[in-house]
């Protein structure tokens, strides 16, 4: 049976309140009573009614994460990411994943896990800008990644734009010209596609290259599987690509594979680099080259967003850099 506050009280010789002023962290006892108090806490092994602690504060202590999918590389190391901080901030986060299915993702959108959470960090594929616009429950809610339609909401991005013109540069600087983008998603809510071919074609006219529909490839999915198959295209084409900047990492490293099937070499005959700096790139043969957002300051501006009670939304953008390894 656990122990209830009067008895720890009695044991300790304090009254209910001293008690519960040491479990609740109150300043104002004294360091010889807190002691005290504690010592007897520990004896008795009393634990403190947890759900009676959120109705009296009006709060859990937990903050939802949800994800598309918890088996994306980038998003497993978001997710770490961002249990590690808000651990250091006395929060739990509870992780849910949508697969980007729409529906999932407006039930949770209008507070399906509302009565549960303190506030929802949120990166939606699915759902559209009218939803984002319609949102009625009030838990505090920040988006992670891109999204059109975000007037109104909390946000915290990177400047994918930007992002991808830097990585294509790079490439002309390495003398290619013929340099092909996988990823591009042309019926996708999500903007990051979008964002990030812009800034490659920006760097192509920036350098004097028209844009070569061609060398546009879109994908299903953002998988290994999508970025092999994409690669094969390209190599197998008439005029095969020079370099290859592929919107994700798991893209390029399914690209990396095909050009080993076709006997390809990387960087000799195409460079290639990818984009969200997993650790499994690092490991690869060779080692790819690619655009690296800060999961860690992304994680802390979110969490900063979510906690800071402001009504005026915000969008925050993280920084990025480009990691420069072997593929390119």
């Amino acid at each position: 049976m656990n122990p209830k506050l009067r008895d720890v009280a009695e044991h300790a010789g304090v009254s209910v309140r001293t008690v519960s002023n040491v479990v609740n962290q109150f300043r104002y006892v004294a360091p010889a009573t807190r002691e005290r108090v504690q010592a007897s806490i520990d004896a008795l092994g009393y634990r403190p009614n947890m759900a009676a602690r959120t109705l009296r504060r009006g709060r859990t202590g937990l903050v939802a994460l949800v994800i598309p999918e918890i088996d994306s590389p980038y998003y497993a190391e978001l997710a770490a990411r961002t249990v590690r901080v808000a651990e250091a901030r006395g929060l739990t986060v509870l992780i849910d994943q949508t697969g980007g299915d729409a529906e999932r993702e407006t039930q949770l959108l209008h507070g399906r896990r509302g009565q549960l959470v303190d506030g929802v960090l949120f990166s939606p594929w699915g759902v559209a800008p009218a939803e984002l616009a319609s949102r009625t429950d009030t838990v505090p809610l920040v988006l992670l990644g891109e999204h059109d339609g975000t007037a109104g909401v909390d946000h915290v991005v990177i400047d994918n734009v930007a992002a991808a013109r830097e990585a294509t540069e790079h490439l002309l600087a390495r003398g290619r010209r013929r340099i092909a983008a996988v990823g591009v998603q042309p019926g996708s809510l999500n903007a990051t596609a979008r964002q990030r071919l812009a800034g490659y074609r920006s760097a192509l006219a920036g350098a004097g290259l028209p844009a070569d529909p061609d060398l546009e490839v879109p994908v299903r999915r953002l998988h290994r599987a999508d970025g092999h198959e994409a690669m094969l295209r390209l190599l197998d084409s008439p005029r095969p690509p020079d370099a290859v900047f592929c919107f994700t990492d798991e893209l390029a490293l399914g690209a990396l594979r095909a050009a080993a099937d076709r006997g390809v070499a990387v960087p000799g005959s195409v460079a290639l680099v990818g984009f969200d700096d997993v650790e499994d790139g690092r490991f690869s043969v060779p080692a790819l080259t690619t655009v690296s957002p800060d999961k860690d300051r992304i994680a802390e501006l979110a969490l900063d967003l979510l906690t800071s009670g402001s009504t005026s939304p915000r969008s925050v953008i993280a920084p990025h850099r480009l990691v420069v390894r072997e593929t390119g």
